[in-house]
C-alpha cells in the first residue's frame, strides 16, 4: 500500500481474491481518482458482480464526500443513465476506517476507448447524432430531478451497448455543490463538445454537413445556450431535425 510521509492512504492496492466487508470478493481494479478507487467485486453468496468505491479517508472527512455521493445516486435512481447505488459498508485498512459504496456494475467500455476502436477513431454523423441523443436524454432526466452531472467527458461515460442504439451510463457525478443554472448549462455544452469530439474534432469539423455544424455552433457556449437553453430543447431538436 502506497503512503505519503504523513501516512495518508493514496492507494489501497487490493489484491484479486481478497475479501471486502466480509461479503464481497475483489475481482479487479476498475479505476482510481482524486476521491478513491473503484473495484469490480462479486457477492459471495449470490455471485452477483458489483462495483465498490473506496474513499481515501483524507478526502472523506466525517464521510461528507461519500454521503453526498450516495445521496445523489439515490436521488437519481429513476434515471436509467445513472449507475444504481446499493449500500454503504465500512472496512479497516491500515488501521483506518474506510467507507465503501456498493453500486451496480456496468459491463462496457469507456467512450474514449470505444471511439479509438472505430474506423478513423471517429463516428459517422448519423452515429454521432444517435450518441448525442441518448446522452442528452439522460442528462435531461438528471436535470428533471433538480440535479446535474458537472463533469461530462468521454472518460466518464460507459458504452454498455451499441447496435441500433447506444446504451450509456455516467460515472463520477460532481456532488459538492447545490444546483445552479450554470451547472445545467455546463452539462449541455459538455454534451455538445463530446458530440464534436466523437465526430473527429477540429481535424474533421470543416468537412461536416451543415446539420452537424448547426448543432455544434462552433463550440461557442453563448450560441449553444441561446439555441439550446435546456437539455429538453436539444433533445427535441434532435428528434425533429431535418437532414439537408
Amino acid at each position: 500500500m502506497a503512503k505519503s510521509s504523513r501516512a495518508i492512504i493514496d492507494s489501497f492496492d487490493l489484491e484479486p481474491g481478497s475479501l471486502l466487508a466480509r461479503n464481497y470478493r475483489v475481482l479487479s481494479l476498475l479505476g482510481s481518482g482524486w476521491e478513491g478507487e473503484v473495484y469490480k467485486v462479486i457477492e459471495k453468496n449470490t455471485g452477483i458482480e458489483r462495483a465498490a468505491k473506496l474513499f481515501f479517508p483524507h478526502r472523506n472527512i466525517r464521510n461528507r464526500t461519500s454521503n453526498l455521493y450516495a445521496r445523489k445516486l439515490h436521488n437519481l435512481y429513476r434515471c436509467p443513465i445513472v449507475i444504481q447505488y446499493h449500500a454503504e459498508e465500512e472496512v479497516i485498512i491500515d488501521s483506518k476506517p474506510v467507507t465503501v459504496l456498493i453500486s451496480e456494475f456496468v459491463d462496457g467500455e469507456l467512450l474514449s476507448d470505444f471511439l479509438r476502436r472505430q474506423p478513423g477513431k471517429r463516428l459517422s454523423p448519423f452515429q454521432a447524432v444517435h450518441l448525442l441523443y441518448v446522452l442528452i436524454s439522460g442528462v435531461e432526466s438528471i436535470h428533471n430531478e433538480h440535479e446535474y452531472h458537472g463533469d461530462l467527458h468521454p472518460e466518464n461515460i460507459i458504452v454498455a451497448r451499441y447496435g441500433l442504439n447506444f446504451e450509456l451510463k455516467l460515472l463520477d457525478l460532481f456532488h459538492t455543490k447545490s444546483l445552479k443554472r450554470e451547472n445545467t448549462q455546463d452539462d449541455i455544452c459538455s454534451a455538445i463538445r463530446i458530440f464534436y469530439e466523437a465526430l473527429g474534432g477540429a481535424k474533421w469539423y470543416s468537412k461536416q454537413p451543415p446539420d452537424i455544424k448547426k448543432i455544434c455552433c462552433g463550440l461557442r457556449s453563448s450560441i449553444i445556450l441561446k439555441k439550446f437553453p435546456r437539455a429538453s430543447v436539444l433533445r427535441g431538436y434532435l428528434e425533429t431535425m431535418q437532414w439537408e
